[in-house]
């Protein structure tokens, strides 16, 4: 480590201008990364709703993702809109009531005589509801072309709609949460150090790594609109704590060394601590390159990489930024604003019982409850105050729920595929099933039928029959009714695929399941294994799993005890972050109580362990917690406000745990550590 941190000063010139110049060169990147905000994309490629989709391509349309309400509009005047919005870019078919019983029909047929529970799902008191197909990708641009086109008295919802207000939203709050976390960080910096430059210095540090994390994302071609979102966040909250470490040890070393030396001894120094950090940080988020649901692998690797870079920005380009800057630190020296806190380690000692019996009662109920949260999977949960939510409570008030599947089975017998039609017909909240066999007949040759007609429901392997239902895109009813769907068909075929919202957020739900157990295992398992290398003890780390799990527990908890459903990234993700995030506080007591124990007795230990480090950890879960809640208050989005909510709340809680109740099972279980301690040298 010496040569390295000798080379580094010797080169400190030489580096701070290959890391500008690559900062520059990953800003200019940055804007060639494509962001996907379809998360039927990261499905896994298996998944029967993926298929489907890639299956409907041989029809040469989409599954309609939009539905155009018309107020007080004639006929005429429908088909009038029809054409318009079919000519718009993005818009692949648009479905109305012309399709359904033929345009001469509908222009000479008087509407009375017309089938009246037909007629009202497109057209009723003068309101016209048409199904619309947007191409995927173009959903902004398409959806603020409708928009233009049918004005404020008009209303838009589905799918695409969703998207196309995610994206919207995306791209304008990811700066509103840095402008609300960049100062509050800047403020707890300043009262916390002693030096009105060294914040910067911190931020510069990280958020020179930040920029080329998100340049280098150039390799990947896109990312999510979630990773795009919150890792530039996460990487600036979870590693800050690397530059607090070497300019305080740097800081310490230049009291009786001159500049040089003293921050080649800080780079020595804080190098393991760094390292060790970094290292728990990138366990816990590699954990999430295992989902199968591969938005996870999206943000795993861009946090590991992001970490990876935090980490060689603070020992190669801070420690050179520093050296050429340390006179203007000295200039601009105050005292420090932030109390010592040297007397709350007596105070804490005292607590620590009662808190632990506290963490032991609810750690069981805790555990149970969180494992019964309900989750949100689809975009449809967007603020209500929005046009979107507006527009889809029209729309239903009007017209009603229609949620359309479409189901997928071989191109075979006629008569059985008839029989598969009546039988989905009698599935509750199916109200009407379209196919060939049921609008043409399944007696009549395909060869009279004209091609454009049998094009919609046949292609050269696969008969398509759409569904329509009456339920939410998602929840027990819809979920439901997607599992009866297939069970019906599983009767009649060996081979089928439904596609649909519902389908796929069914499919999320099943893949959702599984992940969420294989990634806490490997999260656990990989710190459980870093831990025990780290003390060498065979009880130490138990604990320190014990003290953030109940932590993360109960985070996860408190949405089930409310009754607020929860997005599933969200739970998902925040396990493996808060787990790997928050893990070093433990890490920094248990390392400094050991210390202290080849000295002191247990509880002396601890009081000053306590006593020394509780700034550090209040800085650093200050932090992080406002970045997550930075998040939430800034998103509109539900799946980076319930993230946001969930890392703020659970990093406060894995505070509270590490200061009130890792102390207590530390000085409680004393005697049985030194005895699975691999060479540990206490007091008595």
């Amino acid at each position: 480590m010496e040569k390295f941190a000798q080379g580094a000063l010797n080169h400190r010139k030489g580096i701070i201008a290959v890391f500008l110049i690559s900062v520059m060169l990953c800003i200019f990147l940055s804007t060639r990364v494509s962001v996907n905000y379809d998360m039927v994309d990261y499905l896994p490629e298996d998944a029967q709703s993926t298929t489907a989709i890639e299956l409907m391509e041989e029809f040469g349309g989409e599954i309609p993702n939009a539905r155009i309400m018309l107020t007080n509009v004639s006929i005429y005047e429908v088909l009038e809109y029809k054409e318009k919005i079919k000519a718009i870019d993005g818009v692949t078919s648009v479905t109305w009531l012309d399709d359904i019983i033929g345009l001469e029909t509908l222009k000479s047929v008087p509407l009375e005589f017309m089938d009246k529970p037909m007629l009202e799902s497109y057209y009723k008191d003068n309101n016209a509801l048409l199904s619309v197909s947007i191409k995927g990708g173009k959903e902004i641009i398409t959806m603020s072309a409708i928009y233009e086109l049918i004005g404020g008295n008009n209303a838009a919802s589905g799918e695409a709609v969703s998207a196309a207000e995610t994206q919207a939203m995306s791209v304008s709050e990811a700066g509103k949460a840095l402008a609300i976390l960049l100062p509050i960080i800047i403020i707890i910096l300043i009262i916390s150090t002693d030096s009105w430059i060294e914040p910067l210095l911190f931020l510069f540090s990280i958020g020179v790594a930040i920029a080329i994390n998100m340049g280098t994302n150039i390799i990947f071609g896109e990312i999510s609109f979630i990773t795009n979102t919150v890792s530039p966040i996460l990487q600036l909250a979870v590693s800050l704590d690397y530059a607090i470490f070497l300019l305080h040890s740097f800081n310490e070393h230049r009291k009786t060394n001159e500049p040089r030396s003293a921050m080649l001894l800080a780079m020595k120094e804080a190098f393991s601590t760094i390292a060790a950090s970094a290292a728990t940080t990138v366990i816990g988020f590699s954990a999430l390159i295992f989902m199968r649901f591969s938005i996870g692998a999206d943000l795993g690797l861009n946090l590991l990489k992001g970490v990876t870079l935090s980490f060689i920005s603070v020992i190669v380009f801070l420690p050179a930024i520093t050296l050429l800057s340390y006179n203007i630190i000295d200039k601009t020296r105050h005292r420090r604003l932030m109390p010592e806190f040297k007397k709350s380690g007596k105070w804490l000692m005292k607590v620590r019982m009662p808190f632990l019996l506290i963490a032991l009662l609810i750690v069981v109920p805790a555990y149970l409850a969180q494992s019964n949260t309900q989750f949100v999977y689809g975009t449809e949960s967007i603020a209500s105050a929005s046009r979107v939510g507006k527009d889809t409570a029209f729309i239903k008030e009007h017209f009603g729920n229609e949620n359309i599947l479409v189901l997928l089975v071989p191109k075979e017998d006629p008569g059985k595929e008839l029989q598969l039609c009546s039988d989905l017909a009698d599935i509750s909240h199916v109200t009407d099933v379209v196919s060939f066999v049921t609008s043409v007949g399944s007696s009549i040759p395909h060869e009279f039928v004209p091609a454009e007609a049998l094009e919609q429901f046949y292609s050269d392997n696969y008969a398509r029959i759409i569904l329509y239902t009456d339920t939410d895109k998602e929840g027990p009813e819809a979920f439901d009714t997607v599992q009866a769907v297939l069970n019906t068909a599983s009767e009649h075929y060996d081979t089928y695929y439904l596609a649909g919202e519902s389908a796929t957020l069914y499919d999320m739900k099943n893949v959702v399941s599984v992940d969420n157990r294989r990634i806490n295992l490997i999260a656990i398992a990989g710190i459980l294994l870093t831990l025990l290398v780290t003390f060498r003890s065979l009880v130490l780390p138990l604990f320190l799993l014990f003290t953030i799990e109940t932590a993360i527990w109960i985070n996860l908890s408190i949405p089930y005890f409310i009754g607020k459903p929860l997005s599933f990234v969200g739970f998902l993700i925040i396990s493996t972050v808060q787990l790997g995030a928050t893990v070093d506080y433990a890490i920094l007591i248990t390392n400094t109580y050991l210390r202290n124990r080849m000295a002191l007795p247990r509880k002396e230990a601890m009081s000053e362990t306590l006593g020394n480090n509780l700034i550090s950890v209040l800085i650093s879960a200050g932090i992080l917690s406002t970045a997550g809640f930075a998040l939430a208050y800034t998103s509109s989005n539900p799946v980076i406000s319930d993230l946001g909510l969930l890392l703020g709340r659970g990093t406060l809680l894995s505070l509270a745990m590490v200061v009130f109740v890792l102390p207590a099972l530390l000085v409680l279980f004393d005697g049985v550590i030194q005895k699975t301690t691999f060479k540990n040298n206490v007091s008595n």
